[in-house]
């Protein structure tokens, strides 16, 4: 992983210039994994996040808010019993390794002085935070690992601390050339040179063991054999004693197209140059921030829209179900009519038709040309039952088909509203925007109950709020509701009102000040701006309907997000990411 034993390295390093002699003030677990401290120094108040995330596990300091639950869990609880007030003593790197330990100076309930210390482990999925006494007792960790889940080492209250297994590298604080050097020329000449550096040296990463070699030879696939052993050695240890004296941040690379940060490090990234944007930072934490910030938001949030996304797409199945069974079912009443042509050609005949016959040939006399048709009859049935055997049949087709028909446009109405709550879950980008859908769902019955709600009253999210080249302001709905409190409620008449063309996507309305005209350079940018904002925001040419808000209208008993309009423009866009997120405001 790109948190590596160097990172790990440097993140100590400025821990430690902060944070050493410092009171821990307050602790909070925002999340299940996550763990914030506040220190209070003389040189101020620092906020460190502690992550033991499956997926981004990190330690560094932070300046992002977080949510924190109104009832704190069981593990805050204990760490503020034993570690509010707590002074930071030390703060270390254990072996090299991704493990940081931070020893504090607190007070028993007796008032006695003692030392305890927080590890936290940054191992993928083995990642954890534990809690322990000075002698090594776990008190707590923030995840509980029995026998079931490994044989090889618990971590459980009340059992005694041991460090994960070591692995048989060199230490890059102790290496020497000479170590190094008989390394590789132990190895197969065919070795890739990266493979051979990562199993050799602790601590480094896939990613900087690649950079040593493209610094040293241009290429990332290097093998052994291609390079001069002892020159390759001296080289890759400059660089790595250059990496960990080097206190002057991080770098990220970022992609060119979307800016998503792909890989961070201490070293300079220049296998990246060229195909990569490369952003050095003043300090590793807020590298490390930088990278990890937007991939953990959507992580956590697709986490907990899980739910919500399944409960959508089960219903989203069973609209696609009603609706082919309705369509066969339309489709089986369309020759209906005949049933009515054989019940009036029978009923014109009955005195022809003998009693007991299994068919008779009649002249239709409906057909320009006049010609025969058989009809099939019940010989049970006398000819005039038979008639009206004919008329049932095509009474219920048509009431079958009025039904259907009517049973079809609801579930093809519904199908499309599921469809927008769904695009407007994939577009979250709070917590409060998950809560805002769902208590949406519970409104409309898909929710049978929503999940209790806590005394502390939840912020609602706002509308996103745009700002146009021309200076006028477009503001655009998060979900359905928001969409009704934007387009029904807030806008004015004379605001202009966009939306994709039959796709599902948000509202956007741009306020006009009263003149229900804008420029056409700020209509191209709303109309880019719903194209992004919709399901088809990595789509060319979309289709945008705008109209003024007067000629929009919203039919009783419509669900959430649906209006009708007659009055309206079409323009076609290309959404462009990068500019759509220059103009937008910070909320």
């Amino acid at each position: 992983m790109a948190f590596d034993g160097f990172v790990t390295h440097g993140i100590v390093s400025e821990l430690k210039g902060a944070l050493l002699g410092g009171k821990i003030d307050k602790i909070y677990q925002p999340e299940k994994d996550e763990i914030t401290l506040s220190v209070r120094t003389r040189e101020g108040v620092f906020r460190v996040l502690l992550s033991a995330s499956t997926a981004h596990p990190r330690v560094h300091f932070t300046e992002q808010p977080r949510e924190n639950p109104k009832t704190a869990p069981l593990f805050c609880m204990i760490l503020r019993k034993h570690l509010t007030g707590g002074k930071i003593k030390n703060i270390s790197q254990v072996e090299f390794d991704r493990i940081i330990q931070f020893d504090i100076e607190c007070y028993t309930e007796m008032g006695d002085l003692t030392e305890k210390s927080l590890i936290i482990e940054i191992m993928g999925k083995h990642s954890n935070i534990v809690f322990v006494q000075k002698d090594k007792k776990i008190i707590d960790s923030i995840k509980h690992i029995d026998f079931t889940t490994s044989a090889i080492r618990q971590v459980l209250p009340g059992l005694i601390y041991e460090l994960p297994p070591v692995q048989d590298k060199f230490n890059p604080l102790d290496l020497t050339e000479e170590q190094l050097c008989e390394k590789l020329k132990s190895a197969p000449k065919d070795s890739v040179l990266d493979k051979l550096l990562l199993s050799s040296v602790m601590g480094l990463s896939p990613l900087l063991a690649r950079e040593i070699v493209f610094s040293a030879t241009g290429s990332t696939d290097t093998v052994l054999e291609k390079v001069d052993i002892s020159g390759f050695s001296a080289y890759a240890l400059n660089f790595i004693r250059h990496i960990l004296a080097n206190d002057a941040g991080g770098c990220v690379a970022f992609d060119l197209s979307e800016n998503k940060p792909l890989a961070f490090s201490k070293a300079h990234l220049s296998q990246y140059d060229g195909i990569c944007h490369l952003k050095h930072f003043d300090s590793l934490s807020l590298t490390v921030e930088a990278f990890f910030l937007t991939r953990d938001i959507h992580a956590r949030l697709s986490q907990k829209a899980a739910s919500t996304i399944k409960l959508i797409n089960n219903n989203l199945e069973r609209c696609n179900k009603k609706i082919a069974l309705h369509t066969e079912n339309i489709k089986k009443s369309e020759d209906r009519e005949k049933y009515k042509i054989f019940g009036d050609l029978l009923t014109s005949n009955l005195y022809r038709i003998e009693s007991g016959t299994a068919s008779v040939t009649l002249e239709n006399y409906y057909s320009a040309s006049s010609e025969q048709v058989e009809i099939s009859l019940k010989p049970e049935l006398s000819p005039a039952k038979n008639a009206q055997r004919y008329y049932k049949l095509y009474n219920k087709a048509k009431a079958a088909e009025e039904h259907s028909s009517k049973q079809l446009k609801e579930a093809e109405d519904e199908k499309s509203y599921l469809e927008s709550v769904l695009d407007a879950v994939g577009r979250v980008s709070a917590y409060t925007d998950i809560l805002d859908i769902r208590d949406e769902l519970f409104e409309q019955g898909y929710i049978s109950a929503p999940k209790a709600k806590s005394k502390q009253k939840v912020l609602k999210s706002k509308p996103l709020e745009f700002l146009s080249s021309d200076g006028y302001t477009i503001l655009v709905g998060r979900n359905n509701k928001q969409n009704d409190e934007l387009t029904i409620k807030s806008a004015y008449s004379t605001d202009l009102w966009l939306h994709t063309k039959n796709i599902p996507g948000s509202h956007v309305i741009v306020r006009t000040n009263g003149q229900g005209e804008v420029p056409d350079q700020t209509l191209v940018e709303a109309a880019e701006i719903a194209a992004y904002h919709s399901k088809a925001q990595n789509a060319s040419g979309v289709a945008v309907d705008y109209t003024l808000i007067k000629n929009i209208r919203k039919p009783n008993g419509a669900k959430p997000g649906f209006v009708i309009y007659d009055t309206n423009y079409t323009v076609f866009v290309t959404p462009d990411k990068q500019k759509i997120e220059s103009l937008k405001k910070e909320n």
